[in-house]
């Protein structure tokens, strides 16, 4: 059970704190309730440069790392399609030091044109080197606008294409940055050796006085129901074939998202799972397979990927896949698999809330889905899956008109 305090600043800051005297660090995260899904079609990509723009210096602080640095501190970022989420580990003793960077670029950044170009030159050589360079780098950038076709989760978070980051004006980005990094729009996590008082001072101190700035509601269009199989078959300079089917699901707040999570698990988590066992061990075809939720906020995706072996077609694999997917609709499904996945999901819960800086994290993200303290909850909610909910989901998830196929093929 992780104890949680909370403290709302004026501003709309929600400040969250849980002691931790295992450690003489402390962890700091604050998470911006920003990505790409809140971009325009043909502006994609704003979220993920600003993860770089914001080490670029802040109005009152030319060099981020560098105190960081002298302060025996490690920090990093990263973006998705939902949120924006930066963080500090720090010794106890030097704590202040993360309240007054973060507060600093929160309140404003350095912007020039000079640091602009830098950040998007570094950004497209990112989009360049990871997704089109690299094997199946694409994959992504193919599938998505596969499956939505309404919804920006139709795009990457690194963008649709570099030009969208090329073309961006100090104007633009700016303009971004007050609509979003706002302390109204974010949450501040402190986990590690400290108080609760000492973090509602030093929130206080350093937040305190940031103005809550104008953030509009989400307006974000729902995808629509999906009614028929979508194909696309490419082909690209790789090793081996590799296919990757997409089912659409429920969002992350939705009761039957730990049922489509849990399903993944039964599918493939670890040498055990069925797709491994079946499709690799027994059968051959695939050299690796996996399943996995996307994890989204609205509603995400569960996907099938495997690469194949030499000499497999496409389409064996493919029916492969679909046979091994619909055993959890028409075939028993065991209290000892069940119990199995629900442990394995209860172990790797416990232990990533050992760490300090995940539990930061963590409570953070539960606080954006809608309180911080249901994070002592889910597993409570996995635990209480049944076997017939399996079925009943499966069921409605692997409908072929829920699927968006992709045959990604060698030259």
């Amino acid at each position: 059970m992780i104890s949680i305090n909370r403290h709302i600043l004026t501003n709309g800051l929600r400040v969250l704190h849980s002691n931790d005297s295992t450690t003489n660090m402390v962890a700091v995260n604050l998470l911006y309730n920003v990505g790409a899904r809140d971009e325009q079609p043909d502006k994609t990509g704003f979220a993920h440069l600003f993860e770089h723009l914001m080490f670029g210096g802040s109005i009152n602080v030319p060099d981020f790392d560098g105190p960081l640095q002298k302060a025996g501190a490690e920090n990093n970022a990263w973006t998705n399609n939902d949120i924006t989420n930066y963080y500090i580990s720090i010794p106890t003793e030097n704590l202040e030091t993360a309240f007054w960077l973060e507060s600093d670029r929160m309140l404003e950044l350095d912007f020039s044109q000079k640091s602009l170009d830098t950040q998007k030159n570094v950004v497209i050589e990112e989009f360049k080197q990871r997704n089109l360079n690299q094997p199946y780098g694409d994959f992504q950038m193919l599938l998505r606008p596969l499956a939505y076709k309404v919804h920006p989760y139709q795009w990457c978070t690194i963008g649709k294409d570099p030009s969208h980051i090329a073309n961006a004006t100090l104007d633009e980005v700016k303009d971004f940055f007050y609509r979003y990094y706002a302390p109204n729009n974010a949450v501040l996590s402190v986990v590690g050796n400290v108080n609760f008082e000492e973090v509602v001072r030093l929130a206080e101190k350093w937040f305190g006085s940031i103005p809550a700035r104008d953030v509009k509601p989400k307006a974000i269009p729902m995808e629509p129901i999906q009614t028929e199989a979508r194909f696309l078959k490419v082909e690209r300079d790789v090793p081996a074939n590799m296919i990757c089917k997409a089912y659409h699901m429920p969002h992350r707040m939705n009761e039957n998202y730990v049922v489509c999570d849990l399903i993944s698990d039964l599918l493939s988590n670890g040498n055990s799972a069925r797709l491994y066992r079946s499709l690799v061990q027994e059968l051959k075809l695939f050299s690796e397979i996996n399943a996995y939720v996307s994890g989204d906020i609205d509603e995400g995706l569960l996907l099938v990927k495997g690469k194949l072996n030499e000499g497999i077609s496409l389409e064996m694999a493919d029916d492969a896949i679909v046979a091994e997917i619909s055993k959890l609709i028409t075939e028993p499904i065991g209290d000892y698999e069940m119990e199995k996945v629900k442990n394995k999901y209860e172990s790797n819960h416990v232990f990533s809330e050992m760490n300090y800086l995940n539990k930061a994290t963590n409570i953070a993200y539960y606080e954006l889905l809608n309180r911080a303290e249901d994070i002592n909850t889910e597993v409570e909610k996995y635990r209480a899956v049944t076997q017939a909910q399996v079925k009943q989901i499966a069921s409605l998830l692997f409908r072929p008109e829920n699927s968006s196929t992709l045959y990604y093929c060698k030259k």
